[in-house]
């Protein structure tokens, strides 16, 4: 990096966060810190909601996995504008209606103190998690590729958030969250244009989608029923509309930020909005993970994109073979390059057809000669140093982004980068302490306390949590694809979560003490079904949902007869 990109790295993130503390200090009562004064207009709402959910994750891991397995992870979201839908028509009426401060108020309204409770604690248990992870996840790959010092990282990352999170709550969240996705679109926008304006000048970018689809990375649509493909079109729209609902209907960190909304209304027209954009926004980044894709079809890539992979073999006994195997992949990779430049050529005569079969089967092959080169190399990678991740996916963008892009442009990346990763966890942060505050402490509290004591108290959860935060990022492991573990994480819990919440709205005749203890089984299950892995992890969501709830009916049931005895 040059003196450029540090500039424009630390004055953007710099000028996000003395913003968002100036902006929002001094917020004398509740409704203004956890509430943000219920002041936010319907695209402040949209913008943060989709600010909290697109982490440092998303910007990293998700071209990575387009480069590797295509479009097809787009199916993932297709259940989200659904879901955005039955959270408008019957969670916020609701929440609204209650004046909650948080979701979990509304189960001691239906249900009792302990199932407000049991539900907040599985909340503060996985999101706690998922707020080390999107700070780790920017950290770990930022220091293998740059060389900086991971914890050194994390902690940088960690206190910057809560910097202002801490100033200002939920209205500083909002604020500052506005001007990360600023960076964030138009960062994304450069990078694609970028990589567009890269490709050989006889490539446009018609034939470069072709060129993918030759290589099966534009296969957006899989409708089949085989468990043993993680997205499919019916995981996306049954499996991903329990997630999104579970998600953005009862996890504290999405459900504050439209809480803030000025009235039902404007968090309606929020959520609406969030469902109309999100899944255009997914492919878009898909897309630029393909382009980047067709760019490397033309332009030399490492063996592993990892470069912690590479320096561990190369100080090993290993290093002459996997020098073969770097040889090889080179001579590969020449022959890629003109078979997918003689295929786009081909595209441009209606009379090729022989030509571009030819070079479709021809880019096939190599492409199965690449892929076992690279398992190859990742074998033996775990021979020199076991430790090392050889799954290279979350440093795909970030290597082309650090070795193709124009000096100030590197900066910008990175600050995308970081704002995604400051974005989420802020919002992670802030509905953490106020799930703490409302759920737990304040419930519990047998005085009195005026507004002054419990912002303040917020202000320290705040803070511990971000603590907290930092730390399980320092002792967090990178597992195979950063964007899968958020997902694996909210799955394990949120079917529990939303079938809890489906009782409330629709079961009337279903009690307190039924879904307790449906909760608590249904949580050991849904744990050791993924742990055997019965299923691909976002049909947990759907299973967890209907267990909690076929289990609470049943013990309902159980109890009425024995009443009734």
């Amino acid at each position: 990096m040059q003196w450029l990109d540090w500039l424009v790295l630390i004055g953007t993130l710099g000028f996000i966060v003395l913003y968002g503390a100036w902006k929002t200090k001094g917020s004398k009562n509740v409704t203004d810190y956890i509430k943000g004064g219920s002041e936010a207009k319907w695209w402040t709402i949209g913008l943060s909601v989709m600010a909290t959910q697109a982490s440092a994750i998303t910007f990293l891991s998700t071209p990575g996995q387009a480069f590797h397995s295509g479009m097809g992870f787009v199916q993932f979201y297709f259940g989200l504008p659904i879901a955005m839908v039955v959270i408008c028509l019957v969670f916020i009426p609701i929440y609204h209606r209650l004046n909650v401060f948080t979701a979990y108020e509304y189960l001691e309204t239906r249900f009792d103190l302990k199932t407000r409770t049991i539900a907040a604690i599985l909340f503060l248990i996985q999101r706690g998690l998922a707020a080390g992870i999107t700070i780790f996840a920017p950290a770990i790959i930022l220091s293998a590729v740059l060389g900086w010092d991971l914890n050194t990282l994390n902690i940088i990352i960690g206190v910057l958030v809560i910097i202002y999170t801490v100033t200002g709550g939920t209205k500083a969240v909002s604020v500052t969250q506005k001007q990360q996705m600023a960076v964030i679109f138009f960062g994304m926008f450069v990078a694609f244009y970028l990589i567009v304006s890269y490709l050989p000048a006889d490539i446009t970018f018609s034939n470069a989608l072709k060129i993918a689809g030759a290589s099966g990375k534009m296969e957006v649509l899989d409708f089949s029923f085989n468990f043993e493909n993680r997205y499919t079109f019916w995981s996306g729209i049954i499996g991903g509309s329990f997630l999104a609902l579970s998600y953005f209907g009862t996890d504290q960190s999405q459900v504050q930020r439209y809480l803030s909304g000025k009235s039902m209304k404007e968090m309606q027209l929020g959520l609406i909005f969030n469902g109309l954009l999100k899944v255009p926004m997914q492919f878009f980044i898909l897309l630029v993970g393909v382009m980047v894709f067709v760019f490397y079809q033309f332009n030399a890539s490492p063996l592993n994109f990892n470069p912690a992979a590479g320096t561990a073999v190369k100080n090993s006994i290993y290093s002459e073979e996997y020098k073969e195997l770097e040889n090889k992949h080179l001579d590969i990779e020449k022959s890629k390059s003109v078979a997918n430049l003689n295929y786009g050529i081909s595209l441009e005569s209606e009379n090729n057809t022989l030509q571009q079969e030819k070079s479709v089967k021809e880019i096939q092959a190599l492409n199965l000669l690449e892929l076992e080169n690279r398992e190859q190399a990742k074998e033996i990678i775990k021979k020199a140093n076991n430790l090392v991740e050889t799954n290279d996916k979350d440093y795909v963008f970030i290597h082309f982004i650090l070795n193709n892009l124009p000096r100030g442009l590197i900066g910008l990346l990175l600050a995308v980068i970081l704002s995604a990763a400051m974005s989420s966890t802020a919002s992670e942060l802030n509905a953490l302490a106020s799930t703490t505050v409302i759920d737990l402490y304040k419930r519990n509290e047998k005085t009195v306390k005026d507004d002054r004591h419990y912002v303040k108290v917020s202000k320290w959860f705040t803070l511990l949590w971000g603590i907290l935060a930092i730390t399980f990022a320092c002792f967090a492991n990178l597992f195979d694809n950063l964007i899968q573990l958020v997902n694996i994480i909210g799955s394990i819990f949120y079917g529990n979560i939303l079938g809890i919440f489906l009782l409330a709205f629709f079961v009337k005749y279903v009690k307190s003490n039924a879904v307790f203890v449906a909760a608590l089984i249904t949580q050991v299950i849904v744990i050791v079904g993924y742990i055997y892995d019965w299923m691909p992890y976002l049909w947990l969501n759907l299973f967890g949902c209907m267990l909690v709830m076929g289990i609470a009916i049943l013990l309902q049931g159980f109890s009425t007869s024995e009443a009734k005895e």
